[in-house]
């Protein structure tokens, strides 16, 4: 009685999610651009060796996710998940306490290896975990809570730091992970799995197509291209995000460049809405070649219009969509085409090659606007979306195979 009592329906656990996330990514993720240059003067060094140093924790967390996957499908991603968020306070306690660069960067280490048990893939493990393969729905709705994160905390961030020195923000943000974040997370214990409670509106499952299991080598095919669509798309957005003020500017658009960018956060909070209304009937197969279309496209249109605005705007509407896309299909598409057996695992392993080249990406494009200029890097950029996009499209040819000898036939094949 007491446990039903406390019993917590679909609706709930997804905004539970939603509040850790914007929790756990704008603490953990998003105050970090803002906090580097006071870190960068407290230390005596350049802004440019702490970016460094968070990039190389980036690359260590990537290592850790597939440890951290398979801790979630042993023990749930609830438990583990709070957990991590104690950890996260910890590590976050430490980086502010840091007294010097190499102490502050082993801090930052930890930080992201913790990050793998409570971000993203984490919370989608939970979803997929409590509500099985009706998930895909959910997933939805919490990238569209969670892209709030940059909203909120980038300015937060700044309010905060315009009173205190970014120490006291860090360990601000430790008790906001330790007071907020772990309670929440245990709360997830008392999901109820695979059926709504009372006050929760009647689950309507979307007809979509239900992929039969792939045998064993074709379905290690998928997952090596899976992982290397979302690897290179990963890359291409991880240099933009990273460059996006500087790229514009160096391409002619002067104030505007800003202005610009602007567009990207509404572009992607739109999308994810209008899949949510329009795309649910669809398989995620066909959603991410959508959505991983829009990544090179946008830097095609950027390459061959600038300095014009207007090509630039639509530059940054479309690769608002494609990151859009690809936050919900990173966790949707596996559940799709492999169903729910060691997800968190699963997930996990595509982490670490996502997380590699995502932390390679600022550099080499840096790199490329220094030495050959925009136009070759915007280039690159270009040819590595569209391995990324080959990569998925092999995918679809795959799964095509896989189903042709079966005779099941389902609504929303792509």
């Amino acid at each position: 009685m007491r446990r039903s009592a406390l019993s917590l329906g679909p609706t709930a656990v997804v905004w539970t999610l939603g509040v850790t996330q914007i929790v756990g990514y704008g603490t953990l993720y998003y105050s970090f651009a803002i906090l580097a240059g006071d870190v960068a003067v407290s230390f005596a060094v350049p802004v440019s060796r702490i970016f460094g140093l968070f990039s190389l924790a980036l690359l260590v967390g990537g290592f850790a996710a597939p440890f951290v996957g398979r801790w979630i499908d042993r023990h749930g991603a609830p438990r583990v998940m709070a957990a991590g968020s104690v950890a996260a306070s910890v590590a976050l306690a430490a980086v502010a306490l840091a007294p010097g660069p190499t102490s502050f960067a082993a801090a930052l280490i930890l930080m992201e290896v913790v990050s793998a048990a409570v971000l993203y893939d984490a919370a989608f493990t939970a979803l997929v975990q409590i509500r099985g393969r009706d998930a895909r729905r959910r997933i939805g709705h919490l990238t569209l809570i969670a892209g709030f994160a940059s909203t909120i905390f980038w300015p937060l961030t700044t309010w905060l730091h315009g009173w205190l020195d970014w120490r006291s923000v860090m360990l601000a943000f430790a008790a906001a992970n330790l007071i907020v974040a772990a309670p929440l997370h245990l709360l997830l214990l008392a999901a109820r799995p695979g059926r709504d409670t009372a006050g929760d509106a009647p689950e309507r499952t979307p007809a979509v197509a239900v992929d039969p299991p792939p045998p064993p080598a074709l379905a290690r095919r998928m997952f090596v291209l899976v992982t290397a669509g979302f690897a290179l798309s990963g890359f291409l957005l991880s240099a933009l995000l990273a460059q996006m003020v500087p790229a514009l500017t160096a391409l002619g658009l002067g104030g505007s460049a800003l202005v610009v960018s602007t567009l990207f956060g509404p572009a992607q909070v739109l999308v994810r809405f209008v899949n949510l209304v329009f795309g649910v009937r669809r398989h995620p197969l066909f959603v991410t070649l959508f959505g991983m279309t829009m990544l090179p496209l946008a830097v095609l249109i950027l390459a061959t219009t600038a300095p014009a605005v207007a090509g630039a705007v639509v530059f940054a509407v479309l690769l608002g969509f494609g990151s859009g896309l690809k936050s919900i299909v990173q966790g949707t598409l596996p559940l799709a085409l492999f169903g729910t057996a060691s997800y968190g695992s699963r997930l996990g392993r595509m982490a670490l090659a996502r997380q590699f080249l995502a932390a390679a990406a600022p550099f080499a494009f840096a790199w490329q606007l220094e030495t050959r200029g925009p136009t070759v890097a915007l280039a690159t950029l270009v040819a590595v979306g569209l391995l990324g996009l080959a990569a998925f499209a092999a995918v679809a040819r795959l799964r095509d195979r896989a189903a042709a000898p079966s005779t099941i036939t389902a609504k929303g094949r792509p």
